[in-house]
This record gives structure tokens, sequence and C-alpha cells, in this order.
């Protein structure tokens, strides 16, 4: 299979898609303002070709903020693409969708990838999907994109997730999760007085939240929400970590990007040598693939910022890039089979 990345910093679908011939599945990414214009358009380009998107930045070697870009894969794929609707209340409704898709791609864990974009509720649109996704033992990468709409097919949805079932006909496809953070130590909360349905934890050790993690950093109320990109929480998930980061003071309460409930047990991260990291993770893919078709990654908004502040951002696509054709797009919220999780990166390479 091959992977195409197309773009136009001014918006213009048609310059986006130039060269673009026989793809067998599409993912758009658009700006608010014209993403209803260009849904439509790609459509009537690609008529019957499975497509979703969403809004949101993209990248290959550079990124692009606003206007709009193309991912294609063609050439050896099988791909469904679909959505299913209601997800702040009961996805399940249309879990049968997913089911005949995945039955359509007649896929495995060595060879198909779900990738999916949504508009929120994401830990519970995950369990939702790989309830369906596990019988296979099928990875999933993903994330959220912005302003709450999504597509797929031509069709613009609120309140939903779409995704695309992936089949590589030629080779392996795997998923991977990149951490650039470590646990401190010394720091490990139960957490209290939490509200569940607005991401908010009240109290870490009995203590009001927002002074914990003042008084552990040393930083005024006014830097919590940027002080994040270096220290946010984790939940410890195993032997694994789910990043959680900070959004907002409210009161003396800290509202998250993902849910967190009383007597959850959350510790303190701390940013790693993210360069190092990363150059670990691509060493590892080309260890495991000799050949590499495509590598489609989400990276979450704080790395993007995060790295941007620290003139790492081009860098990063650069090397990146050593690994082949290497194009994703930023999300809000990143996803790695059932898990939601907030600062990572996630990927999927095909051979």
């Amino acid at each position: 299979m091959r992977q195409f990345f197309g773009k136009s910093q001014q918006g213009n679908l048609t310059d986006a898609v130039r060269g673009l011939s026989n793809p067998q599945f599409i993912m758009l990414f658009s700006n608010a303002d014209q993403f209803e214009k260009h849904v439509t358009e790609l459509e009537n380009l690609y008529p019957e070709v499975p497509s979703i998107g969403c809004i949101g930045m993209s990248y290959d070697t550079k990124v692009i903020e606003k206007g709009v870009s193309v991912i294609a894969f063609y050439g050896g794929i099988t791909a469904a693409a679909n959505v299913l609707e209601e997800v702040s209340l009961m996805p399940v409704k249309y879990i049968e969708r997913l089911e005949k898709d995945v039955k359509y791609v007649n896929g495995s864990q060595r060879d198909t990838i779900c990738i999916d974009f949504c508009t929120g509720n994401d830990a519970c649109v995950l369990t939702t999907i790989y309830s369906v996704l596990k019988r296979k033992n099928i990875s999933l990468v993903g994330g959220t994109g912005d302003a709450g709409k999504v597509s797929a097919n031509g069709k613009i949805y609120e309140d939903a997730v779409v995704y695309g079932i992936v089949k590589n006909q030629n080779g392996k496809v795997k998923a991977y999760k990149e951490n650039i953070y470590h646990q401190v130590e010394k720091y490990r909360f139960i957490a209290s007085r939490t509200d569940k349905a607005n991401y908010v934890i009240g109290s870490l050790n009995g203590y009001p939240a927002k002074q914990v993690y003042q008084d552990i950093l040393h930083i005024t109320e006014q830097e919590i929400t940027t002080q994040t990109f270096k220290n946010p929480f984790g939940k410890l998930n195993g032997d694994d970590i789910c990043i959680i980061s900070i959004k907002e003071v409210k009161g003396d309460a800290l509202t998250c990007f993902r849910q967190v409930n009383d007597s959850d047990v959350l510790v303190l991260l701390e940013l790693g040598d993210y360069r190092a990291i990363v150059k670990d993770t691509i060493r590892q893919i080309q260890q495991d693939f000799p050949r590499v078709s495509a590598v489609f990654s989400v990276n979450c908004l704080f790395r993007y910022l995060l790295f941007t502040q620290n003139h790492y951002m081009q860098e990063y696509l650069r090397d990146m890039s050593m690994l082949g054709s290497h194009a994703g797009f930023v999300g809000y919220g990143e996803h790695y089979n059932n898990r939601f999780v907030n600062q990572s990166m996630t990927c999927v390479v095909f051979e």
C-alpha cells in the first residue's frame, strides 16, 4: 500500500488532492469555516470511496495550521468507513454498523487497523468500539477533532465518532503509543470530590487539588494550565500510565481533559528527554518494520504546543520522516486501543 498527503494552506481542496487517483480510503482535515464545503467537494470528487474527516491541524514534514489537507491510502488495501451516532448517550445503539464493516474487511490483528475521529465522550466511545475490535484483536488509533463535528462518506455529524477499518493486503500493521513523561516517585494521590461528567478533581489526599498542585511545583494559579505541559497527572493502568492533562482551574479544584473518579490513584508525571524518547520510538519501528509503506500518527495539541515552544516541532517531523511516508493530525485527545489518553502520540505503521 501507499500513502498520499496533499495540502492547501489557502483551503483549496482541488489543490490539496492534485495527483491523487484511485484512492481506497481518504481522511480529510479542514478548518471550522470550510469544513462542510470541503466534505461535500471531497465526496463529489471521489464518490463511493470510504472517507472520514474532522476539523484540525495536520502535518507531514510541515504543520498545516489552517487550510485543508488530505491523507489517502491506495494500492493494496481494503477499507470501510462509517459512523456511530449519539456518542454522549448510547453509541452502542449503532454497533451493528461496525460489526458489519469488520466482517466486510475480513481483517486480523496482523493486517488491520481501526482509525477513528471523535467529537467527545471518548472513554465511552472507545469501550464501545473495542467491544467489537477485541474479538479479532484489531488495534485502534485515533483522536478527538475540533468544533464538535466529524464527517463520514460525505455527511457531517455532531455527537458522533467516525471510523475507518483498513486492511493492508500486502503486509502487517502495528499500533504504537509514545509517552514522553515519567513518574515522580514520591507523589501519589487518592482523588476525591470528583465530578465525572465535567472531568473535575476536587481533592487530592483530602486537600484542595489546586493547592496541592501549586504547593508541589511552587507555581502561581495562572501558571497551572501551562505547567501541565511539563507536569501532567498520570493514572496507573497496569504497567502503563494514562496521562491526564489539566484544562483549567475551577475554584479550588482542577478541571482535566480526561475523566477522573473518586478513589482513583493518581501520580505526578515529569517531562522526560523527549528527543531521546522519539528516537527510541523510531528505532523500535525500524526494528519491527524493515520495510515501511506508511505511518499515520495522532499528536496531542499539548505536545504540539510544547514542541513548538521549544523549537522542536520541525525537527520532530524531520525525524519521523526518516521512517518513510509519515503524516497525521493534531488531536485534542488520543486514542489507543480501548484507552483515551492525553499529551501522547499514537500511530499506526503499515508494512
